[in-house]
């Protein structure tokens, strides 16, 4: 009865369509996200490898930034976008943790897979799985430290660790790096009765390869990547007055189809000569309120430039509006809709504002900026792999930091805190009972595969590390033991300055739960042909099992 049920079932497909039903289903989908995670697993930590992403075209990336190497990786399983997506959300949230939340994910779907085989029902898997991650944050609510804005060192300390597994995390670089991300990330941040704001985007990253990492910089203002309109223009003026213009510096044309006789030579030369003056007019309206130099959303005609190269004025034309925005954070301006709107009490200030050429291209540089609420990192490098990877660790940092300060609160790394987060869940485990309890194991064990990782990379016997820091947990002194893998040794986390904010251990908890429960629950896959005979699950039913 059940084979004529489902020969029924099948009847509605089209021809061509692929489906894997019951336990099959959950085991590739299991299996696949777990291929996915096992990839970027080695890249943990700052004894992590890098991984060499080689395009179709012959692009090359090399970096071991968990959210890059997933993103560049060419996957179709729709299972494996799931897991996928767990990075670009870490990414996007707290700009951290991404390896550490994808190896989690696969770590949970692998133990659930065991407990699929023992005939525990995915239901019950996923709502045990629930009930740790839910006790998960209560106890990292409850362990972790106290941090403010004003405690730098530590701040520093925490953009240390986020940068430590690139591959320029190291030496003075690091250091002088971390130090340039806080000093950035407090600039911007915006108090709001007792909690600080931070919006990341007004922290500009610019880079060019050409120089060494040492020369990276903070500026206090904004980096435009453009030129200055015109030769005969300054390209440097002190004690900047800066215009910011929304509107083009151009003869507008008509919005309607529109035709002009002109009969006779006198005729053109009085056309020109009212364009002429229509330009003229614009520009002594800009001069008029004192500003000498202009950011121009939109164009600027030749002859206007021409004309604000006498007045002894800088131009920059087709500005992004995103630099627009940053400019007026950084330099207190209003942005004019029109000429009209422009006043002196519009205008911005800057100490300076210059054109350099870097690495052979023009670049406008707004300086010393007072009170500047949007700042710029611009990063530099030897070669645009490396500072591609520059760039992917100053972000992770300010990530990190902007967490830390958002809030408050910060946990020892080394795989500490998962290790203390496993002994806690087991004892959780037994409170709970029930079948669920088996689920509340498995995601203590999962846990686990952090520290395993780092004691790995760092060439220690992982189960001899593990086993000794369980010991270390057992007592409370031991809360902040985990692996060094500098010296591949079990040492106090706290007393090495080895901490990471809480928020990025609780999103990678929560985001790996959703995930690996939603994969849980998918128990039949079906795949067609679309209508334009292409396969939307290619390779599905090709997965071996696990």
């Amino acid at each position: 009865m059940t084979s004529n049920m489902e020969n029924q079932q099948n009847v509605l497909l089209p021809e061509g369509s692929n489906r894997i039903l019951g336990r099959d289903a959950q085991r590739i989908n299991i299996y696949v996200a777990y291929a996915v995670a096992n990839a970027v697993r080695t890249s943990l930590g700052p004894r992590g490898m890098d991984k060499m992403l080689v395009s179709e075209l012959g692009d090359v990336v090399i970096t071991n930034d968990g959210a890059t190497i997933l993103e560049e990786m060419n996957i179709d399983h729709p299972a494996a976008k799931i897991i996928i997506e767990i990075a670009k959300t870490q990414d996007k949230e707290v700009g951290d943790g991404t390896t550490t939340a994808v190896m989690l994910a696969g770590a949970l779907l692998k133990n659930a897979g065991e407990l699929l085989d023992q005939n525990i029902h995915p239901s019950i898997i996923t709502k045990g799985y629930k009930l740790t991650a839910t006790k998960s944050a209560e106890i990292l609510n409850e362990i972790g430290n106290k941090i403010n804005i004003k405690d730098k060192d530590k701040l520093r300390e925490i953009a240390k660790i986020s940068m430590n597994s690139k591959n320029v995390g190291l030496g003075d670089a690091q250091n002088y790096l971390a130090d340039l991300v806080v000093d950035a990330v407090i600039r911007v941040a915006d108090k709001n009765e007792d909690m600080y704001i931070i919006d990341q985007n007004l922290i500009k990253i610019e880079k060019k390869a050409g120089e060494s990492v040492g020369t990276t910089r903070l500026i206090e203002g904004v980096l435009i990547d453009k030129e200055i309109a015109h030769s005969g223009m300054p390209k440097k003026i002190e004690k900047a007055k800066i215009a910011l213009i929304d509107s083009a510096l151009e003869i507008d044309k008509t919005e309607i189809d529109a035709k002009i006789e002109i009969t006779s030579p006198e005729q053109m030369q009085q056309f020109l000569a009212q364009e002429e003056k229509m330009l003229k007019d614009m520009v002594e309206k800009i001069d008029a309120t004192g500003a000498n130099v202009v950011f121009c959303q939109k164009g600027i005609d030749d002859l206007a430039q021409h004309f604000l190269a006498k007045k002894g004025i800088i131009a920059v034309r087709r500005v992004k509006k995103s630099d627009m925005e940053k400019l007026e954070r950084a330099t207190h301006a209003r942005t004019a809709s029109s000429l009209d709107d422009l006043s002196a009490e519009d205008l911005g200030t800057a100490g300076k504002v210059e054109e350099r050429k870097i690495a052979g291209d023009a670049m406008v540089f707004v300086e010393d900026c007072t009170d500047a609420k949007s700042v710029t990192i611009f990063a530099r490098a030897g070669t645009e792999h490396v500072v591609d990877e520059v760039e992917r660790a100053i972000v992770d940092a300010i990530g990190a930091v902007s967490s830390a300060i958002e809030d408050g609160s910060y946990v020892t790394g080394g795989g500490s805190i998962e290790i203390e987060l496993a002994q806690r869940l087991r004892e959780y485990a037994i409170e709970i009972g029930g079948r669920e309890q088996l689920a509340i194991q498995a995601f203590a064990d999962s846990l686990e595969v952090i520290p395993r990782t780092l004691a790995e990379s760092a060439g220690m016997d992982a189960i001899d590390a593990l086993v000794s820091l369980r010991a270390k947990h057992k007592g409370k002194e031991g809360i902040t033991y985990g692996i060094n893998v500098f010296l591949a040794t079990v040492e106090d986390m706290a007393k090495e300055g080895i901490i990471e904010p809480t928020r990025v251990k609780k999103q990678a908890i929560s985001a790996a739960t959703e995930a690996a429960n939603m994969i849980l629950r998918i128990d039949d896959i079906i795949s067609s042909k679309g209508r334009s005979g292409s396969s939307m699950g290619h390779g599905m039913g090709d997965m071996p099992p696990m």
